[in-house]
């Protein structure tokens, strides 16, 4: 079996990719325009176009539409939040109190992303010494759609500030699925291609030579 030829990456497109690449950032102010539930299904059908290991496609997208789901989500972010504001003290503390950490109140759109652990497919093709390579097949998925939505003009926010086993409960999916993220879509209402983390003065990008060794 042979696949087509590949296309010629170059010139303008790399370019564009970079500021893509810059502009994705994590988006937690949403307007509540509705979205073409069309274009929601697209972008994860190009998320399902993302590597996995031993071919094992694990990801489930579970659209959250139900008031009652979501006010159950919404909880639970609240109190992970408020026990994650007790960990800080002081300055950081005030500082963490006064960070919008999630869009859940407007985003039209919710997705949480599962990895489903007993899943058969791949046929443990490369997760023996590494199983949660699985999981990492997931989020794989998760930032193939996150730039495919950037492309749509779409904002993604990942919110972790969640206990992932409420999640699940409160979503009704089967108990082999563990939740690897809950994702709020749509338009943003403001745009930067600086982290809102950075803006708000929590901490500043490291430089890229931090994260590259030689051996």
């Amino acid at each position: 079996m042979t696949g087509a030829s590949p296309p010629c990456f170059e010139g303008l497109f790399r370019e564009t990719f970079e500021d893509l690449v810059a502009w994705r950032r994590d988006v937690r102010r949403f307007r509540r325009d509705a979205i073409d539930p069309a274009l929601i299904e697209r972008l994860i059908r190009l998320s399902c176009l993302s590597p996995s290991v031993g071919n094992s496609q694990p990801w489930r997208f579970v659209r959250v539409a139900s008031p009652e789901r979501r006010a159950l989500v919404r909880d639970n972010f609240l109190a992970c939040n408020a026990a994650a504001l007790s960990d800080y003290e002081g300055e950081q503390a005030r500082l963490y109190a006064s960070l919008k950490l999630a869009g859940l109140d407007d985003a039209p759109v919710h997705l949480a992303v599962f990895c489903d652990g007993d899943s058969t497919m791949g046929h443990g093709l490369g997760r023996k010494t590494m199983p949660e390579m699985l999981a990492y097949s997931v989020v794989a998925a998760v930032t193939t759609f996150w730039l495919a939505a950037r492309i749509e003009g779409l904002g993604v926010g990942w919110v972790s500030i969640l206990d992932a086993v409420r999640v699940r409960e409160a979503l009704a999916v089967p108990e082999a699925w563990f939740l690897v993220a809950y994702l709020c879509v749509g338009v943003p209402s403001e745009t930067s291609d600086i982290p809102e983390l950075v803006r708000a003065g929590w901490q500043d990008r490291a430089e890229f030579a931090r994260f590259l060794l030689d051996r």
